[in-house]
């Protein structure tokens, strides 16, 4: 059998041959290519695989039936075929599995409670972006120490899905990882873009092949178009390389995902009046999308006043109880107690506490579930002009 080289490939007039065609293999070699390959990398440790972490922690039958549920929920709520309010409220982060499972306990007898009038998740997140360095994660840094154990953190983050679905509440993260997706994404019920992330190609394209519902948030100036933007990125059919279950390198294809919405999280100031949803919906109604947003209570939208949530949510809860059908979700950072604290070495973390952003308590947390609930019930009484997309 005759190898074509490359040199003489490229005189063909049939653009055809030259198709897969590759020089000559060059001899095996040791050259030295350390000073201009991975310059500025201090060490490269094993991963564990996704199949193999699967295979540890299955899905048992009860939680996949739950996660289908939820999913298929969310997204008839996005559709405008159930008039319920999604609400996505936990932790900031989560950094201690048991006060993760106790808030989970508590948060679920305030769902089952309202279930006809809320569709709640429980925000589980994993993944921290920082502005400049910092904690990044249960994940990255389990132990909270620097130490990186992300096999581990990979592990105990997959473990602590199962036992909150095993709780019976469906549950939402922020993908922030390209990778980390495939270790835990059958288990979660609704996803979440970042304001730093949402205008990243690689974020829209990961989003349009997830199975589950994801909002994009606002950038962190404040602005809306890059998340209609993303939805309608995400919405579209996408090729890009990834890992697949085995720890292959492969290139995916994706189907577009139809499930995307809106998150005003505020920028250089709150975004959650009416006057701010109209602007939004306008931008989407522009771009023929759903007119519904999704809006965080905290962060700028709270001027970073944890406490401040709860007015926010009274003031998006009265919108709702008028009659606004495009308001079809809220983001609350809530703990099993207020305020946050910081990580500091050799000093013991208080209790329920979070090590990020501050929260509201539970206690804090309930009345206004409640208030939300109400709020819905109201809003029933009003026609919904929005008819599904």
């Amino acid at each position: 059998m005759t190898i074509r080289r490359w040199d003489d490939a490229k005189k063909t007039d049939n653009p055809a041959m030259n198709t897969h065609v590759h020089a000559a293999a060059t001899p095996p070699s040791t050259h030295d290519t350390t000073r201009i390959d991975d310059t500025r990398i201090g060490a490269v440790r094993p991963l564990i695989t996704p199949a193999l972490l699967n295979e540890w922690l299955p899905t048992p039958p009860a939680a996949q039936a739950l996660v289908e549920r939820s999913r298929a929920a969310l997204s008839r709520v996005l559709h405008g075929a159930d008039d319920r309010l999604i609400v996505v409220v936990g932790p900031c982060s989560i950094h201690d599995h048991d006060q993760a499972m106790e808030y989970a306990r508590a948060l679920k007898e305030q769902a089952d409670a309202l279930q006809d009038d809320l569709l709640i998740v429980m925000r589980v997140y994993f993944e921290k972006p920082r502005t400049t360095v910092g904690w990044k994660g249960y994940i990255n840094d389990p132990h909270l120490d620097g130490s990186f154990a992300i096999n581990e953190g990979l592990e105990l983050a997959r473990q602590l899905l199962l036992d909150v679905l095993e709780v019976g509440l469906p549950v939402g993260t922020e993908f922030l990882d390209l990778l980390s997706p495939q270790f835990i994404s059958d288990l979660v019920s609704w996803g979440a873009i970042g304001a730093r992330t949402t205008e990243s190609q690689s974020h829209r394209q990961l989003a349009s092949g997830l199975s589950c519902p994801v909002g994009f948030k606002n950038g962190t100036d404040g602005g809306v178009k890059v998340a209609c933007d993303a939805i309608q990125a995400a919405q579209a059919s996408h090729a890009f390389m990834g890992m697949t279950k085995m720890g292959q390198a492969a290139i995916f294809e994706t189907r577009g995902n139809d499930d995307c919405h809106v998150i005003l999280r505020g920028g250089k100031a709150p975004n959650y009046s009416r006057a701010d949803v109209d602007a939004a919906c306008s931008l989407l109604k522009a771009a023929g999308l759903r007119e519904q947003v999704m809006i965080d209570v905290s962060h700028a939208n709270s001027s970073k006043q944890h406490q401040r949530q709860i007015n926010v949510a009274a003031e998006v809860a009265a919108e709702i109880a008028a009659g606004d059908h495009r308001i079809t979700g809220l983001m609350i950072e809530s703990h099993l107690e207020e305020g946050r604290q910081d990580i500091v070495p050799g000093q013991p973390l208080k209790r329920g506490v979070s090590v990020t952003d501050a929260c509201i308590s539970l206690a804090q947390t309930v009345p206004v579930l409640q208030g939300l609930a109400a709020a819905v019930q109201l809003r029933r009484s009003h026609a919904n002009p929005h008819t599904a997309a």
